[in-house]
């Protein structure tokens, strides 16, 4: 019997002259962003593929680039975060016309922050206003000084609120496969800020519980959770307590275990559970759904614990990227070798293979399903505004394959967009 022919991608972006390292699509599925190892900035719409605005936003290359309201927040490894107003799209783009130099000129910079990007870790925003707050947002990042720290600040003031969260103490020389020595983590590969519904009673009117989980260079990944009021400030890890702690990506050699880098890590969209990938062939998964109460030792006097969670074997060694579908029922993995590789996240079960891009897959996006499809701010903003002005010339249809894009971007300087099936019975 001949073998099913592998799938070509719906729509091939070729704006990028460089590397594509950061993809984003908007929670309305209506704009593209990519980011390249130059530091450029393209958003396209999902209606024209046309370009919106294109830009060098930085000097050096994309870590990350995110949509907020009405903002864009770029991250480059020129050690900034800038945050742009959002430009609108011209009417002429819209409707599949030719982008004017006027219609492409650069977004206004609204504030910049300095953060340390000797790393590879991209930030991590929280929406986190209210309405009698002026703090919008939460982002987490690398710290200023120590690249196993993380530090937290609080858009639009600028103020870091949590200083050096992490293990300061545990310092001790390890060598790493490069040669290097370096604190007993090493550094943050990954970072992911969430709020969890409070795991211990208590009598605060808060409803929320700030977490944040880590994923590091010696392999681990470390669940905290802060265990202060919301608006007081810390420095070197007080005030935040660990979880738990594990370590899955490892490799046996003749005489010792090696602690694999986590190249990737993906939190589902209700933050239950996290996957990881690496240069090895496993995934690992984690559930963030556990207290400290309940994964607490009997005999142990410390709220350090160890979280065994469960391994997932693949075929495929060398992973680079990871992303999980806004239902949390399937993943996708971009490898080294250029392919996409499709699994339920329940059984790990492969689900088949995208193959177009020629060198690394650097990064991936899944689209917002149809009926799933919200702004991450004021639903009175300017982008859900712009989603309900355009959709009379969009049918339900195709809103709903719109709705099931991966976005995948490589070293080969393209960005393939595929139309998936549902996949109803992964």
């Amino acid at each position: 019997m001949a073998a099913i022919p592998s799938p070509s991608p719906l729509h091939v972006l070729r704006t990028h002259q460089q590397p594509v390292s950061a993809i984003f699509i908007s929670s309305d599925n209506e704009r593209i962003y990519s980011g390249d190892a130059r530091g450029r900035v393209v958003i396209t719409s999902t209606r024209s593929l046309r370009a919106i605005a294109d830009w060098a936003a930085h000097t050096d290359g994309l870590l990350g680039v995110e949509e907020f309201g009405d903002l864009v927040i770029t991250h480059g490894r020129d050690n900034k975060i800038h945050v742009w107003n959002r430009p609108t799209e011209s009417v002429s783009i819209r409707q599949g016309g030719a982008a004017s130099l006027t219609d492409l000129s650069v977004p206004p910079l609204r504030y910049s922050l300095d953060v340390n990007a000797l790393n590879y870790c991209r930030f991590s925003l929280l929406p986190a206003g209210t309405p009698e707050s002026e703090v919008t947002a939460l982002i987490a990042v690398p710290n200023l000084v120590e690249s196993s720290l993380v530090d937290i600040w609080t858009l639009p003031d600028r103020t870091r609120l949590h200083a050096a969260i992490g293990d300061p103490q545990d310092t001790s020389a390890t060598s790493f496969s490069d040669g290097r020595s370096g604190s007993k983590t090493g550094i943050i590969m990954s970072a992911h800020l969430y709020y969890a519904s409070p795991s211990l009673p208590s009598t605060s009117a808060a409803q929320r519980e700030l977490r944040l989980l880590c994923a590091y260079e010696d392999g681990g990944v470390v669940l905290r959770r802060r265990i202060t009021a919301e608006s007081t400030q810390t420095v070197g890890g007080r005030g935040w307590e660990v979880v738990w702690k594990s370590k899955l990506h490892v490799e046996a050699s003749l005489n010792e275990i090696v602690r694999v880098a986590v190249m990737a890590m993906a939190v589902s969209k209700d933050c239950g559970f996290a996957l990881t990938v690496s240069a090895d062939h496993l995934v690992a998964r984690y559930d963030l759904t556990v207290s400290p109460l309940q994964n607490a030792s009997s005999t142990s006097t410390q709220t350090e614990t160890e979280n065994s969670g469960r391994i997932f074997r693949t075929k495929h060694p060398g992973n680079a990227a990871i992303a999980i579908r806004d239902d949390g029922r399937i993943c996708a993995i971009g490898g080294w070798d250029g392919k996409v590789r499709l699994y339920s996240t329940k059984n790990f079960k492969s689900l088949g293979t995208l193959v177009y891009h020629k060198e690394t897959c650097q990064a991936l996006a899944f689209a917002s399903s149809f009926n799933d499809r919200a702004t991450d701010w004021d639903p009175d903003n300017n982008a859900s505004k712009e989603a309900e002005e355009g959709e009379d010339d969009m049918t339900n249809e195709e809103k709903q394959q719109r709705g099931r894009w991966l976005i995948v971007t490589g070293k080969d300087c393209r960005v393939s967009i595929w139309g998936l099936m549902s996949f109803e019975r992964a």
